[in-house]
């Protein structure tokens, strides 16, 4: 099948109660080895990039990589752009074929947020593409994107209703007290915070900072209303162990497929448990 739209996947994750995991991928060996996970979890599967992926392999390269994966998948399938601040970019995304992107002005005012969202939204609508924003700072280290402990900011749920009313965007990334990167401690997660954004917003919620978060508090988020949690630190950590691992024993290794082989099977099993973590094992069928 052709890559789809995550509009239709989410929304039904929301209203049933799961959540879609969401991969940032690097290299075409991660992501063979998600959708493999997605096909034998019989799960819908979100594959995202960012940008300084697309920058390094090229928006072209990275949608068609993902198009022989739906083509050959039996499971829906989106290609998402994560944590975009240029127009210019999110467009030619669109163009090749992503499914998804997302326009992050957060650190904008809240009026220049909706206003530069609204455009994105107004271009996606043209292609039946999901479109997410943020609301708040998400904080921690993804990419070239850094946001210090001290200038993380939660979302307001007043703002968050409106913010959805300007702008039609299709989810939305409210800030809750995750982090992206590997969490030094206990995430401290405001529960409350989610309840009272849910009631307000009727769009599927999406969960930043998914890499390390305990199960109890994934389960939680997703009964709430979270229906995406993006995973990206976990999986390159994976990646990378499984080659540090290889050379540890075998020093003079120099075949790509010995190592990225046990590459690929590191990042499969990570993406395993996440789709168990978030209840959309079988919701694919």
């Amino acid at each position: 099948m052709a890559l789809v739209s995550s509009t239709a996947m989410l929304t039904r994750a929301r209203e049933e109660g799961y959540c879609i995991a969401a991969f940032n991928v690097h290299t075409l060996e991660m992501l063979q080895a998600v959708v493999e996970a997605a096909e034998e979890a019989e799960a819908p599967l979100i594959l995202q990039s960012t940008v300084g992926t697309v920058k390094h392999l090229g928006a072209s390269y990275m949608a068609a990589m993902a198009k022989v994966a739906a083509a050959s998948a039996n499971v829906p399938i989106a290609l998402h752009l994560d944590h975009c601040h240029d127009d210019e970019l999110i467009a030619e995304c669109i163009k090749v074929g992503y499914t998804s992107v997302m326009i992050d002005a957060s650190m904008h005012p809240f009026a220049e947020n909706v206003e530069r969202t609204r455009r994105v939204v107004e271009l996606a609508a043209r292609h039946d593409v999901n479109v997410e924003a943020e609301l708040g700072k998400v904080g921690g280290v993804e990419d070239d994107l850094v946001v210090a402990d001290a200038d993380a900011v939660l979302a307001d749920p007043t703002e968050c209703e409106e913010f959805v009313r300007l702008t039609g965007v299709s989810t939305l990334a409210p800030a809750i007290g995750t982090a992206h990167g590997m969490y030094k401690g206990e995430p401290r997660i405001d529960f409350t915070r989610i309840g009272e954004i849910a009631v307000r917003v009727g769009v599927p919620l999406v969960l930043h900072g998914g890499s390390g978060i305990p199960l109890e508090q994934v389960k939680r988020a997703v009964s709430l209303g979270m229906a995406k949690m993006n995973v990206a630190t976990e999986l390159r950590i994976g990646f990378s162990d499984a080659i540090k691992q290889v050379f540890a024993e075998n020093p003079d290794e120099n075949d790509p497929r010995t190592y990225m082989k046990r590459a690929k099977a590191a990042v499969k099993s990570i993406a395993l448990a996440k789709m168990s973590m978030c209840g959309c094992i079988g919701k694919a069928r």
